[in-house]
């Protein structure tokens, strides 16, 4: 039966061999680097995406023993891959003399009857079960395999940490806020419809990949999202999450060089992470942007993402959603100060961004733009129009917007009630708090 997580590698007791813990540290290092590369590469010699991951979860629990004894071995990923082949060959073989006792029973032949499961390769232990030349090949082949447009947003999520980044159920679990049998079964819920699917382990056609692709961005940008700003909790940040995020989209960037909007999110990641030794305070506190002080940010992740922006710019097309979004950020991050920030070119990103990928969300920063560049007076309006028609209802995002607008222009007991309605739909604790410490100044 398919398991919904890897092994868990847990420390060694205290009868486990001298080099148990150096072993451990070493395989969830090495599993958290290449997990997509071994995975990859294994659901292509085994075609079963299930398979795959399970023999590479057996060549992790034996890598944890075999590691203790003998140390690591002069190659860690190809120790793996000929551990977990081999637990490939024996299942297929166990399947086919399965097969073979079935027939036999079906039938009335002997156990000499006619298989009908095939042999496995010959068990050539020098012969490794990859391409070298078609690793990049099958990282991206995982990556489209588990973003899908059969699986639900939600499994596409979970199966792309799981699979692609080797976060376990738990890491998940704990990243969203949800229990942890939930994680594992849409893990494998996800495999499950893959496999109905038939979905082929391989790379989209290319006329279907630059489609295909907007999938696999969506699902990285909402796992970007929930780390730079978490949902609900009592932690404003979730870096963790974010990083691993920024990790794949430059996986991503490595494999698809000449997609520009590829960069584009990569500049968005960087260029928005490059705030975050800035947005919390000492206790975990949430700081608003003109109470940052910009020496704390990221220089080096600002100089990436400024570097990402220019090659998606230089593609000559145009930038797309998340390009705009990367431009927007850069002039955030090049910016001295909040009133000394290019309002204006922001008032006109938004403007192309919400052509491009028209959405509340997007009006409703446009607006606070406009706040910024020609007053609230100027602003307001945009916002009561997103309200009137009911856009954004139930978030917390709309009324904190609108309560700033009222407050700026001193109609104070409005500005009071909207802040306290956003704290009261506010998920995230540490967002609720500045809401109500902004509506207690009103007071």
């Amino acid at each position: 039966m398919a398991r919904a997580d890897r092994p868990a590698l847990t420390p060694p007791a205290p009868d486990d061999p001298p080099g148990g813990e150096a072993a451990r540290r070493a395989v969830e290092a090495l599993w958290r680097i290449e997990s997509a590369r071994i995975v990859g590469a294994l659901t292509r010699y085994t075609g079963d995406f299930d398979l795959a991951e399970d023999v590479a979860q057996e060549a992790l629990a034996q890598a944890l023993v075999a590691w203790a004894r003998d140390g690591e071995p002069a190659s860690p990923v190809g120790w793996l891959l000929n551990t977990a082949r081999r637990r490939a060959i024996d299942h297929f073989r166990r399947r086919a003399a399965l097969d073979n006792r079935y027939a036999a029973l079906a039938g009335g032949l002997g156990e000499g009857g006619a298989s009908s499961g095939a042999e496995p390769p010959a068990d050539r232990s020098d012969d490794p079960p990859w391409d070298p030349d078609r690793i990049e090949d099958d990282v991206l082949a995982l990556i489209f395999v588990a973003c899908h447009p059969v699986l639900s947003p939600e499994a596409r999520t979970a199966l792309t940490l799981r699979v692609v980044a080797g976060l376990s159920s738990e890491e998940i679990a704990r990243a969203f806020l949800v229990p942890v049998p939930t994680v594992q079964a849409r893990i494998t819920r996800a495999k499950k419809t893959i496999g109905a699917a038939g979905v082929p382990f391989e790379l989209p056609p290319a006329t279907e990949r630059r489609e295909r692709l907007g999938g696999v961005l969506s699902v990285l940008y909402v796992i970007f999202t929930e780390g730079s700003t978490a949902t609900s909790g009592d932690r404003l940040l979730r870096p963790g999450l974010a990083y691993e995020a920024i990790r794949l989209a430059r996986t991503l960037t490595a494999l698809l060089p000449a997609e520009p909007e590829v960069f584009g999110q990569l500049a968005l990641f960087e260029l928005t992470a490059a705030r975050f030794p800035a947005r919390t305070g000492p206790d975990g506190e949430a700081v608003l942007l003109e109470d940052q002080d910009r020496r704390l940010w990221d220089r080096s992740a600002v100089r990436r993402g400024l570097a990402a922006l220019t090659r998606a710019t230089a593609a000559g097309r145009g930038l797309g959603p998340y390009g705009l979004q990367a431009a927007i950020a850069a002039c955030h991050a090049t910016a001295p100060s909040v009133p000394e920030t290019a309002w204006d070119r922001i008032v006109l990103l938004y403007e192309a961004l919400g052509r491009v990928a028209p959405s509340p969300v997007v009006e409703l920063n446009r607006a606070v733009a406009v706040a910024m560049a020609s007053g609230p007076q100027e602003a307001l309006p945009l916002v009561d129009a997103l309200a009137a028609a009911g856009r954004l209802s139930g978030s917390h995002l709309l009324p904190s917007v609108r309560g700033e607008l009222l407050s700026r222009l001193g109609r104070t007991a409005e500005a009071r009630a909207e802040l306290e309605l956003a704290a009261r739909l506010c998920r995230n604790a540490r967002e609720r708090s500045v809401l109500l410490r902004k509506a207690a100044t009103l007071g």
